[in-house]
């Protein structure tokens, strides 16, 4: 009887054990840190922004269109990080400065994320809203193929 008591008393305790250590691990799990969050500005910005580059310069489909949507949404790509990090790489200050030079033609991370802000600016979500869900990553459920598309002809 003793030695059943003391059994289920160790299994007990290992249980609680567990669960603790489960809670303090849950506890420190890493957050997103902020110092690893790219540059962006905060604010609107103040008008003239500077001019994305004209799609035209491009041959492939792809980077015609994602400048085409970067060129109507200046103002909310200015207020986005870019989470391939080229405001350690090149000095660009926010997601906007990756489509006035080439960079974005040749980063998929820059193209992802400008398609996500245009599209989550056409259902109506403000630039805060739209960057907290770029911190969380969810421009990496964009797919760009819809847009190597060549626009129907008219």
């Amino acid at each position: 009887m003793i030695r059943k008591l003391i059994a289920a008393a160790v299994i007990s305790f290992a249980a609680l054990a567990g669960m603790g250590f489960a809670y303090l691990g849950a506890q420190s799990a890493p957050q997103q840190d902020k110092a690893d969050i790219p540059a962006f500005h905060a604010t609107l910005p103040t008008p003239p922004l500077p001019a994305t580059l004209d799609p035209k310069v491009f041959s492939d489909v792809l980077n015609q269109n994602v400048y085409a949507l970067a060129a109507k949404e200046k103002a909310v790509l200015y207020q986005q990080p870019c989470y391939c990090h080229c405001d350690r790489e090149v000095g660009h200050k926010s997601l906007l400065d990756c489509y006035v030079d080439r960079h974005a033609s040749v980063c998929s991370v820059c193209k992802m994320e400008a398609v996500y802000a245009y599209q989550q600016t056409k259902l109506g979500k403000a630039p805060a809203q739209i960057r907290e869900a770029i911190i969380q990553g969810k421009w990496k459920d964009v797919d760009l193929s819809k847009f190597n598309l060549a626009p129907a002809a008219k």
